[in-house]
């Protein structure tokens, strides 16, 4: 250690040695003051209490005087104070002191007062606004929400509490052709902090991506667990596809309670936010293609040549994260244990959903019913065939369908809702129709962005730029010759047939002994005169 780090520590131990003399003299003071009206008080006490404070026994005399006479025994000096409209002012400026400072000298030189310094102006800042305060005048209510603290809520059971969110990974990945952003829609248990189930899709997820969560979460068979059973309650955000009917239905009919929070509160789904920063920071961070890797200059990132990862891929390694995250993970807040031993340590009872249940519910229904007529099942246009419906013309049954997945439907009894077959799309087009399709579109897509560019640059009007205060004047500057010769290329071309509603052509040459209204002619001004 450096002869100046000693010193430093020496001075620090110093002032707080001073401070804490400080804050005892008041009740050495006070319990001085009482033995004096007892009467009992002597020049010994005074010492020891002069030695205790390290000050000298004149100062105790000094201080004891003051409280007899009630006085106080620091005297206050009047100091520079923030008020409510040096707060409006710091509001105004954006939480720029100076600004403020030099507002305050110019009202000050006005008045014919001493303006208060810089200095003392930043003091009284820093001393009479809070950190919250302040982050709100400068950039608003958001920001001056992050100095606040949160209670923890108190502790439960497994399968208590569930938190779901969907999280886009920023990270470019291959899907289709093109790179994507995919989604993470998932759900975490509050006691344990188990990831219970995911679901992951190239585009932004939908009902159907909360669905399919949902049936992992609950399952814990075969692929899915280990970790499952349904919840007592679920924490969601205001999204609509979290608040579709198709989610509320299958919720509902297992007696899950879903908690929809205010907008703009996501301090009250603390558990599945921070996965999402975890995830970000332990995960995302370390994949090819990351969007959020270090610059640089102004418009490169680091790796962002590198080649990108297949969805298939990112799927796999994201699976494989999930799954180090629940079994090797360990949670210094929970005695260095993984979720999973958490998990399998709460004696707290499952309660199990079958396969055939799920089956059911975490599809979206048809409201009406269905006949199985010669072609199969007729649903959105399209016509679905199983084998089981050979020789059940006629018979009604009701439709299930996971959304945006209409490949295949779930066919059920009208009556009783019990499950019958699994339905295939018939006359499926092949992957190559498909392909030719979506050129088409994006064909399509690309002449029409030309032409509104086009469009656009034909609409934009430039201005003449200024060096002083005057109206905004266009730089327009064409001949008339360029204007007349732009029109008639813009009249010719509007279509022939770009007639008005009522209008009837002639059909027939009239003869020459039909009396025709003869077409009326204007004389021009000078005429008439």
């Amino acid at each position: 250690m450096e002869p100046s780090d000693i010193e430093d520590l020496t001075d620090d131990d110093a002032a707080r040695r001073q401070q804490a003399r400080r804050e005892l003299m008041g009740p050495a003071v006070r319990a001085l003051l009482e033995l004096s009206q007892r009467g009992e008080l002597t020049t010994a006490h005074i010492e020891l209490s002069a030695h205790t404070l390290g000050v000298h026994v004149r100062t105790v005399w000094r201080n004891l005087a003051r409280a007899r006479l009630g006085e106080p025994l620091r005297r206050s000096r009047g100091r520079f104070e923030i008020t409510d409209d040096i707060r409006t002012l710091l509001a105004y400026h954006r939480g720029n002191v100076k600004a403020v400072h030099k507002e305050l000298a110019q009202d000050a030189e006005k008045a014919g007062t001493r303006p208060v310094s810089l200095s003392t102006l930043h003091r009284a800042v820093k001393r009479d606004l809070t950190p919250g305060d302040r982050a709100g005048l400068k950039s608003g209510i958001p920001a001056s929400r992050d100095h606040d603290p949160h209670l923890r809520r108190p502790p439960t059971a497994r399968n208590e509490e569930w938190e779901g969110d969907h999280k886009q990974a920023p990270v470019l990945v291959w899907a289709d052709g093109r790179l994507v952003k995919p989604w993470v829609t998932w759900f975490c248990d509050c006691h344990t902090g188990m990831i219970m189930g995911w679901s992951v899709t190239p585009h932004f997820p939908h009902r159907g991506s909360i669905l399919a969560a949902l049936r992992s979460c609950i399952l814990h068979g075969d692929t899915y667990g280990p970790a499952g059973g349904l919840p007592t309650r679920i924490r969601i955000d205001r999204g609509k596809d979290f608040l579709s009917h198709a989610v509320q239905d299958a919720l509902g009919a297992f007696a899950v309670q879903v908690d929809v929070l205010p907008p703009y509160t996501p301090h009250l789904k603390g558990s599945i936010e921070n996965l999402n920063r975890a995830a970000t920071s332990m995960f995302f961070s370390t994949l090819p293609r990351y969007t959020h890797a270090q610059k640089l200059d102004t418009r490169r990132r680091s790796g962002e040549k590198d080649p990108a990862l297949t969805f298939e891929g990112f799927v796999e390694l994201f699976a494989q994260w999930v799954k180090a995250r629940n079994t090797e993970h360990t949670m210094a807040g929970y005695g260095d244990l993984t979720p999973l031993q958490w998990w399998n340590s709460d004696p707290a009872p499952l309660r199990e959903a079958s396969a055939d249940d799920l089956h059911a519910f975490l599809l979206e229904g048809d409201r009406s019913t269905r006949v199985i007529n010669g072609h199969g099942i007729r649903f959105k246009g399209r016509d679905y065939m199983a084998g089981w419906m050979t020789g059940r013309s006629g018979t009604r049954v009701h439709i299930r369908f996971q959304p945006h997945h209409l490949d295949q439907i779930e066919v059920f009894d009208a009556d009783n809702r019990h499950h019958l077959c699994t339905a295939y799309l018939a006359d499926q087009a092949t992957e190559e129709q498909i392909e030719q399709v979506y050129q088409a579109r994006t064909e399509r897509a690309r002449r029409l962005r030309r032409d509104l560019r086009r469009a656009e640059a034909l609409r934009r009007r430039r201005f003449k730029p200024h060096t002083s205060a005057g109206p905004a004047r266009t730089d327009a500057a064409m001949t008339r010759q360029q204007a007349a010769k732009e029109l008639r290329t813009l009249r010719s071309s509007r279509p022939a047939d770009d007639l008005p509603a009522d209008y009837m052509p002639r059909r027939i040459t009239p003869s020459s002994r039909w009396a025709v209204p003869a077409t009326a002619t204007i004389t021009p001004p000078e005429e008439q005169t």
